[in-house]
C-alpha cells in the first residue's frame, strides 16, 4: 500500500509529465500564404495549432508554415494542419538564414510567364513598398527594387530626425548596399523612401518603419511568427512565396 505522502508524489510526478506533453500538443503554425473565400478567415500571419483541421471551399488555397515543414491546403476540402507537411529544403532555409542578403546574387528575380518581381530573400528593404521591415544586421543592409530596368535614384529621408541619404541603382541592378556612414537604419525608426518621377508624374514615397531582429530563428515556423508578430508582413509574403515553390 502506497502512504498518503507517496500518493502525493506519484501524482505529482503525472501531472508534472502530463504538462511536458502540452507544448507538443499546442504548437501552431502560421498561415504564410491566403487566397480564396476563406482568405478573411485565414490571413497571412495568423497561427492556427498543428492538431486543428481546416476546412475550405472551392477557389481556397492557404499556405502554413508548421514545425515539420510547409503545409500548402487547397480547397474543396478538410485538412489537419499538421499533417503531411513538405520538409524544408536546403534553398529554403538558405535564403530564409540570417545573413542571406549578404550573399545573395545581384540581378532581378522573376518568375517565368510574367510572374511578378520576388525579392531573393527575407534580408533586404523594398524600396517600393510601405510597411514594416525585419532585420537583423543593421550595420549591412540591402536595398531592393522590383523594377531594374534604367538606372535610378531613391531618397531616403529619416522622420523625427535629420539622416538622409540618395542611393542610386545603376541600369539593370536590383540590389545596392546602404552605406552605413551615409545612414545608419535604426531600430523603431520609421524612413521614407522617394522614388524617381515617371514622366508627367510627382515621385513617389513609402513609409518604412525598421525593426531589429535580436533572436535567431532556426525554424520556419519561429520566424514566420515574429515576423507577424512585428508587422512584417511583406517578408511573410515573401516567405510564403518561397515556402510554396519548394513544396511543390
Amino acid at each position: 500500500m502506497f502512504s498518503v505522502k507517496s500518493k502525493a508524489r506519484i501524482a505529482g510526478l503525472a501531472a508534472a509529465m502530463a504538462a511536458v506533453s502540452i507544448p507538443g500538443a499546442a504548437a501552431a503554425g502560421v498561415v504564410v500564404k491566403s487566397a480564396g473565400p476563406s482568405a478573411a478567415t485565414y490571413p497571412v500571419g495568423k497561427k492556427v495549432a498543428d492538431s486543428s483541421t481546416i476546412t475550405l471551399r472551392a477557389g481556397d488555397k492557404i499556405t502554413v508554415l508548421v514545425n515539420g515543414g510547409t503545409k500548402v491546403m487547397q480547397g474543396p476540402g478538410t485538412f489537419r494542419v499538421g499533417e503531411g507537411a513538405t520538409r524544408t529544403r536546403a534553398r529554403f532555409a538558405r535564403l530564409t538564414r540570417q545573413g542571406a542578403s549578404n550573399r545573395a546574387r545581384t540581378g532581378a528575380v522573376r518568375g517565368g510567364g510574367g510572374a511578378s518581381v520576388t525579392m531573393p530573400n527575407l534580408w533586404m528593404v523594398n524600396v517600393a513598398a510601405a510597411g514594416t521591415t525585419c532585420l537583423y544586421d543593421l550595420e549591412n543592409v540591402r536595398l531592393w527594387r522590383p523594377e531594374p530596368s534604367e538606372g535610378q535614384t531613391y531618397s531616403i529621408a529619416q522622420q523625427d530626425g535629420d539622416g538622409a541619404l540618395d542611393v542610386t541603382f545603376v541600369e539593370t541592378e536590383s540590389m545596392r548596399a546602404l552605406d552605413p556612414e551615409g545612414l545608419k537604419l535604426a531600430d523603431g525608426a520609421t524612413y521614407t523612401i522617394t522614388g524617381p518621377a515617371g514622366e508627367g508624374d510627382s515621385a513617389a514615397s513609402v513609409d518604412v518603419k525598421i525593426v531589429a531582429l535580436t533572436e535567431t530563428y532556426r525554424q520556419p515556423d519561429a520566424l514566420a511568427g515574429a515576423l507577424a508578430e512585428n508587422g512584417c508582413t511583406g517578408q511573410l509574403t515573401v516567405l510564403g512565396d518561397i515556402a510554396e515553390a519548394e513544396a511543390s
